[in-house]
């Protein structure tokens, strides 16, 4: 800091005043930054079951790693080309990617602590005037100008590692960070799955309602004509016309959540409602799952989840800044100095700025001892979110475990509900087509025509539930397992077009394309239990 009398003691005891202030700075120079206070951070143990309990099921491999690119075992073209343009264009995403750089700026911000935090040239010209009145001294010059340039540093030391620390959490941060992109990109990719195939079912139940609707046509048709023959009754036709109405009111209804599953599409790919149809052409059939299924073992999801990986980054983070809060409790060392010209001009004197040279220079030690708890219960709230964090992790892994264990037990369930549902549709299109044939012959009443034709909508709406919710839990299984991130490590967080009118306001650098130190880190492994 610069003080005008400062100045000019240094300019008057000059040589001595240096030569007795740089003993005492070059031992604070030597001590500074050999400590670092506050814990270090280890990563928390959970205890892991060694294999799922879906082990011994055929359909289910545990000792090779899941796919990387999972959506793909599904083999449809559409939904691959859903997932490359979500990846590429979704909204969300983007905004976790520059969180990463939002990241990487703090951390910028505190590498930077750790140099001289003030570093500052001055400069100013002052005119200053008197009335005679008010000096009330003769010969007293009550008009002059004085000239000031200079330079000003402050430099904190990092004796207990208060600024190393900072950097440690922001370090933290950036990995967390970019965790947090590649979590958003497990969640983005399966959603598109879940709803691609959210919208071929709503396609099936549609076909299916219309195919009921002619099977239903064809049965009031009949109905119509055994009527006009004096076969049988009113009745018939009236209620051959009431099932064939109620089928045809689902429909509407259907279509209407089938544009509701496409609009969440488009908004998943960052686009407006009604681009999606395009992209949607294909077979409209629900996406079959294969017939095994790699799960890996349970303590890879330490390594695979981005979530697990983002709470345990958070959790270091935390740790670190419980070092910077307990630097507070010791002295702080900092030098100090200011150096300059300062001259004045006026009448009587004469004006040499080159020889006038002043300085400041020396230590300060700032303890701020009496502080009534202030600087520990701040140290305690740190470390009270820290155990949240911790406590926080171990749910995370615990609540991972228990997805993939859900998952899997709706994938294997509903496998087996599909074949039991497609027997019950046979069944069902048989007793259709031998109720047609014995109320024409006038074997039967048209209740049993009725009941069948009911129960194959029924049956036929069932297997189409069921064939989703297999493929829906797989999505969801996938997605507990962590899986689908890796395909994108080497790809830009900022597109294009984001990238050009952020560099049009700020000068980033490299910020923007180059990962920081931090992200070139080898992935954790995962933990051994």
């Amino acid at each position: 800091m610069r003080g005008h009398d400062g100045a000019r003691r240094a300019k008057s005891t000059g040589g001595p005043f240096f030569l007795g202030t740089a003993p005492l700075l070059v031992v604070v120079v030597a001590l500074g930054g050999c400590t670092t206070v506050g814990p270090d951070f280890a990563r928390p143990e959970v205890s892991l079951t060694e294999n799922w309990g879906a082990k011994g099921d055929p359909r289910i491999a545990t000792q090779t790693a899941t796919d990387i690119q999972w959506w793909k075992a599904f083999n449809d073209p559409a939904l691959d080309r859903l997932v490359e343009l979500a990846n590429q264009q979704n909204l969300p995403l983007q905004v976790a990617g520059l969180r990463i750089v939002e990241a990487r700026a703090r951390l910028g911000v505190a590498t930077g602590q750790q140099y001289p935090q003030v570093q500052a040239a001055f400069g100013n010209v002052t005119a200053q005037g008197i009335s005679k009145n008010a000096a009330n001294v003769s010969g007293l010059d009550t008009h002059f100008v004085n000239y000031e340039l200079g330079f000003d540093a402050v430099w904190e030391l990092d004796f207990w590692g208060r600024y190393r620390r900072g950097v440690e959490a922001e370090s933290d941060n950036v990995l967390a960070s970019v965790a947090d992109y590649y979590s958003s990109l497990v969640s983005l990719t399966a959603e598109v799955a879940r709803t691609y195939t959210v919208i071929r079912t709503f396609e099936v139940r549609i076909g299916q309602a219309r195919e009921n609707e002619r099977i239903q046509q064809e049965g009031l048709q009949i109905a119509e004509s055994r009527f006009r023959n004096g076969a049988t009754s009113e009745l018939d036709v009236a209620q051959a016309t009431t099932l064939l109405e109620s089928t045809r009111a689902t429909i509407p209804q259907l279509q209407a959540g089938l544009q509701q599953a496409r609009n969440a599409l488009s908004t998943l790919l960052g686009q407006p409602p009604g681009m999606v149809e395009e992209l949607l052409a294909g077979p409209q059939e629900i996406p079959q799952a294969p017939a095994l299924v790699a799960v890996g073992m349970p303590a890879e999801i330490l390594r695979r989840r981005p979530d697990i990986r983002a709470a345990e980054f958070f959790a270091a983070a935390q740790c670190a800044r419980i070092g910077v809060a307990k630097a507070d409790l010791y002295p702080s060392f900092t030098l100090f100095g200011t150096i300059g010209l300062q001259a004045t001009s006026g009448a009587g004197t004469s004006f040499n700025l080159g020889d006038s040279l002043f300085y400041s220079l020396g230590p300060r030690i700032r303890w701020p001892f009496f502080n009534y708890g202030r600087i520990k219960n701040t140290v305690r709230v740190e470390d009270a979110r820290f155990q949240q964090l911790l406590v926080g992790y171990r749910n995370a892994v615990l609540q991972a475990a228990q997805e993939v264990e859900n998952s899997l037990a709706g994938y294997l369930n509903a496998q087996e509900t599909v074949v039991f549902e497609q027997r019950a549709v046979n069944a069902a299109q048989k007793s259709v087509e031998l109720s047609l044939v014995q109320y024409r012959e006038g074997a039967v009443d048209y209740q049993r025509v009725l009941d069948a034709q009911r129960s194959l909508l029924q049956q036929q709406n069932n297997l189409a539930q069921a064939r989703s919710s297999v493929a829906t839990s797989l999505i969801a299984l996938y997605k507990a397992l962590g899986g689908g991130w890796e395909s994108r490590q080497d790809q830009p967080i900022v597109t294009e077009p984001t990238l050009d009118e952020m560099k049009k306001r700020t000068n980033w650098g490299e910020m923007l394309t180059q990962p920081s130190a931090p992200e070139t880190k080898k992935s954790p492994e995962p933990a051994k239990h």
